[in-house]
Order: structure tokens, then sequence, then C-alpha cells
């Protein structure tokens, strides 16, 4: 597996975003720079996000730009994307991936040392540790401290991207905090100028 660029990760929302379809905006944010894109559909059918999986899978393969699916294994095996992402409350790290193998990406949320430790150690490629800040978009996430995030990265060896309250204020917060990337919904997708909002975010976080 090529090494991945976790940079600037982004998260759809179709609730938030700008744009008239989810294609638009996952297209204009990797215009923008986006390294990496994840499919959140909390209320669609499974043929419905299976058939926009292969839509936007359409705008991310030309562009080498990972595709994500959040939540739904069988989705993800079924529009042969990149990789899938798994919350605490989802099938279990180790078993998942005992069914999509060795080849495709694995993401797992964690909010505690413990929770990064297991991760790692059931097979995750990556870790997206928060919430950093309250946000609108998870209203029951826990807060990470930054001493608890630093304790994160010290532990595990993963690439770490950091999600929740995400934007081009707080990015700057995590320079040195030996994190590989940014999760963001809002301060993209919900912007009018998704381009100029991923790039300033990009600049923001690498300096």
């Amino acid at each position: 597996m090529k090494p991945i660029d976790y940079t600037l990760y982004l998260c759809t929302d179709r609730a938030l975003m700008t744009t008239k379809t989810v294609e638009e905006s996952v297209e204009r944010a990797i215009a923008g720079g986006a390294t990496v894109v994840q499919l959140r559909e909390k209320t669609l059918s499974a043929r419905a996000f299976y058939d926009l999986a292969l839509r936007v899978k359409q705008i991310t393969a030309p562009c080498g730009v990972p595709l994500i699916i959040n939540d739904r294994v069988d989705v993800a095996l079924a529009a042969a994307a990149d990789g899938v992402h798994i919350g605490q409350s989802d099938l279990p790290a180790r078993e998942v991936r005992r069914v999509i193998g060795r080849e495709m990406l694995l993401g797992v949320s964690a909010s505690t040392l413990a929770e990064a430790v297991s991760a790692a150690r059931d097979g995750a490629d990556y870790l997206g540790v928060g919430a950093m800040y309250a946000t609108a978009t998870k209203d029951d996430a826990c807060i990470v401290t930054m001493d608890a995030l630093r304790q994160i990265r010290q532990a595990v060896s993963l690439p770490i991207v950091i999600i929740g309250g995400i934007n081009e204020q707080t990015a700057p917060h995590f320079r040195d905090t030996g994190v590989d990337g940014l999760a963001v919904v809002s301060a993209i997708v919900a912007k009018e100028d998704i381009e100029g909002a991923a790039r300033t975010l990009i600049r923001r976080f690498r300096g």
C-alpha cells in the first residue's frame, strides 16, 4: 500500500454543504487540496449510498485521492472503496480488518489513550482523534485535551488526523503536535468558496 497523505481529510455532509450535490462538494475540495475523502451518509439506504460512492469514486480515483466509507463495511466492499472508517460503537476493529483484508484502509475513531492503543493493536491503519473542540456535527462527542492528544501521539505510531471544531482559526494550534492531518466537515463543505477554504486550512496547518 502506498503512503497516504492525510493532510486534509474531508468528511462530507449533505446537510451542511453549499453545493447542490455531494459530488460537486468533493470535486471542489480536491481542487483546493483535499487529500482524503470520507463519504459519510447516515440516512441513505444501502443502495443509494452505494450508488453515490460509485459516483464519488469517479472523482477521487483519477486524482489519486483515497475514498473512505464511514461506518458501512458492506458499502465500502461493494463499491471497492479505498477504505472504511469506524467508530467505537461500530463493529470491532479486529473483525472489520478480518472482513476487509489487508489491502483496504481501516480508520478508527479514538478519544482516549486506551482506545487508540486498542485500535492500533487490532489492525487500524490510521486514527481519527477527537473531538478536539465542541462541534455541531457531533454533539455527543467527548472532548480530547491537548495533553491527551500528545499522550496518544507518543504511544501510537499510526498516522493521526484530528477532528472536531477544526477550522482556519484552530488549525494552527496543531502544527507542533505531530499529528498528520486535519479532518474537517463544515470548515470546507459549508463554505461558499470550497477551494479557497481548503487551501487556507492547509496553509494554516502547515505554516
